[in-house]
C-alpha cells in the first residue's frame, strides 16, 4: 500500500459509527427539557453539541457526548441566586421522569445519564453577552456551596473550523490519529487538550497547508517531534476560547517514542514490514500489510494463535492515566519490583512468582480491572502457549498472579473499565532469561 491509501485506510476505520446512538440520545434528551422548561415537544432545539463530537475530531468508539441545554432567560431570576444545585436536580427530575429505567445523576458541573458503553453529559447554561458583543454560557458550578462559570464552546467550534478549511482538512484529521494513538498507548489527555495541541502545530507551520495524504507519514513525524519537544505546563489556552485547559499528566515521553517509531516506520516505506510500523504508533485500526500475506502466515504457524484485543470487547476512549507494575518474589532476598531490575538492567530467571498491580492511577469512580498476559518469542510458540486472552484479576481483588516459566520478552497490560468503557491502560514488557 502506498503512504496515502494506508492513511485513507486508517482513517476511514476511526469514523464515529454509533452516530445513530448519539443522534436518538440527545433528541430524547433534548425533548424531555424542553417539554419541563419551554413546554415543547421539540428534540433539536435549545441545544448545542460540544466537546470532540461537536468539534468533528471524535472517533470511533466514541464513549460520550457532552451537550449544552439553553435555558430560558426567564428562568436566570429563578436559579441565579445560590440555586446552581437546584438547577442541575430539576434538569436531571426532568430526564428521570421520561426515562425512569435509565441511570441519571448529578455530578458537580452535569447531569450524566448512563447508557450501556455510552453516556450523555447535559450542561444547562444560561446565555449571555460580553460588552463586545461575543456570546458566553454561564454554567452551574455546585462546589463549595455554588457558583457561575463562564464558558465558549462556540468560539472553540469555529477556531477548528477556521483553520480545518485553511489547512486542506488536515487539523481535524490529525486531531483523530492522535486519538488513535492515545488510546493504543493509554495516554491519559482529554479531547480538547489534543484538539488545543494540534491547533497550535498546524498553526506553527505552513508545510501542510496544502498537503493530503501522501504528506501524512511526515504530519504525524513532525506533530509527534513538536509535542515531544514540549516544555512541561500545567494548561494550556483553548483555541478561539482562550480558556485554560489542565495537563493531567506529562505526555513528552510517550511522544518521543511515538516520534522515534515514525521514524522507523518513514524509513521502512515500500516495505511489508512499514504496516506492522505504523501499528506500532496508532494501533489496530491501522491497516495490516495484504490479507494474502497475513493468511499465508497463519497457515505456517505451528502455534495457536490465541492474542484477544481490548479494543474487540469495549470501547476505548482513555482519558485517565494508569500505571502498574510487577512484584518478583525472588528464592532469596526480598521481593523487588520489576521497573526497579528493567532500570538497572535485570531480567527475571524462571520459576519466580510474579504478582502484577495497579501501583497507580488518577480515575474517579468505580472501576473494573481486566488483565492481558501475552508471551513472546520461540519458546512460546514452540510450546503453544502464546496465550494473551483477556482475563480478570485472580489476586487480591484487582491484581494478577503468575509465575515466570520460560525465556522470552513477554508483554502484560491492565485495562481500567467505567461503563463498558477502557478509560485507561497501561503496559509492561516482562523479559525472562
Amino acid at each position: 500500500m502506498s503512504v496515502a491509501d494506508m492513511f485513507k485506510d486508517f482513517l476511514n476505520k476511526l469514523k464515529v459509527d454509533n452516530y445513530a446512538q448519539i443522534s436518538l440520545r440527545y433528541g430524547e434528551i433534548t425533548k424531555s427539557l424542553n417539554k419541563k422548561f419551554r413546554d415543547t415537544e421539540s428534540d433539536t432545539a435549545n441545544t448545542l453539541q460540544v466537546g470532540s463530537y461537536g468539534r468533528y475530531t471524535g472517533i470511533k468508539g466514541i464513549s460520550d457526548l457532552d451537550m449544552l441545554y439553553i435555558m430560558p432567560k426567564t428562568q436566570w431570576d429563578t436559579y441565579k441566586d445560590g440555586k446552581q444545585s437546584q438547577l442541575l436536580t430539576d434538569v436531571k427530575n426532568a430526564i428521570s421522569a421520561r426515562y425512569p429505567n435509565t441511570d441519571v445523576r448529578v455530578d458537580r458541573l452535569v447531569v450524566t445519564v448512563t447508557y450501556t458503553n455510552f453516556h450523555v453529559e447535559v450542561q444547562p447554561v444560561f446565555e449571555k453577552t460580553d460588552e463586545e458583543g461575543n456570546s458566553y454560557f454561564h454554567y452551574p458550578d455546585t462546589y463549595n456551596g455554588g457558583s457561575w462559570k463562564k464558558t465558549k464552546p462556540r468560539q472553540e467550534m469555529d477556531a477548528i473550523k477556521e483553520l480545518n478549511d485553511q489547512n486542506n482538512k488536515n487539523l481535524r484529521l490529525l486531531c483523530k490519529m492522535v486519538r488513535a494513538w492515545k488510546n493504543s498507548h493509554g495516554v491519559g489527555m482529554g479531547g480538547l487538550l489534543i484538539d488545543t495541541l494540534a491547533y497550535n502545530f498546524i498553526k506553527s507551520t505552513t508545510y501542510f497547508d496544502d498537503k493530503s495524504y501522501l504528506y501524512f507519514d511526515f504530519l504525524s513525524r513532525d506533530f509527534f517531534k513538536y509535542l515531544a519537544d514540549e516544555p512541561d505546563k500545567d494548561h494550556y489556552q483553548a483555541p478561539g476560547s482562550k480558556q485554560d485547559v489542565k495537563v493531567k499528566k506529562k505526555f513528552q515521553k510517550q511522544a518521543k517514542e511515538a516520534y522515534e517509531n515514525c521514524l522507523e516506520a518513514i524509513k521502512a516505506e515500500g516495505q511489508d514490514s512499514a504496516n506492522k510500523k505504523w501499528r506500532k504508533v496508532f494501533g489496530r485500526h491501522f491497516p495490516k500489510t495484504a490479507v494474502v500475506q497475513e493468511s499465508v502466515s497463519k497457515a505456517l504457524r505451528a502455534f495457536s494463535n490465541t492474542e484477544e484485543f481490548i479494543e474487540d470487547q469495549y470501547s476505548v476512549d482513555i482519558r485517565s492515566n494508569l500505571k502498574i507494575d510487577c512484584t518478583v518474589y525472588q528464592n532469596q532476598g526480598l521481593p523487588r519490583s520489576l521497573r526497579a531490575m528493567m532500570t538497572q538492567g535485570y531480567s527475571i530467571s524462571n520459576n519466580k512468582r510474579l504478582i502484577f498491580k495497579i501501583l497507580e492511577h488518577d480515575i474517579e469512580g468505580y472501576f473494573s480491572v481486566k488483565w492481558k498476559i501475552l508471551n513472546k518469542g520461540y519458546e512460546a510458540e514452540k510450546r503453544d502457549c502464546v496465550r494473551g486472552q483477556i482475563d480478570i484479576p485472580n489476586y487480591e481483588g484487582t491484581s494478577r498472579k503468575e509465575t515466570a516459566d520460560f525465556a522470552g520478552v513477554h508483554l502484560v497490560e491492565c485495562y481500567a473499565i467505567q461503563n463498558g468503557v477502557v478509560v485507561a491502560r497501561d503496559q509492561i514488557q516482562v523479559p525472562i532469561l
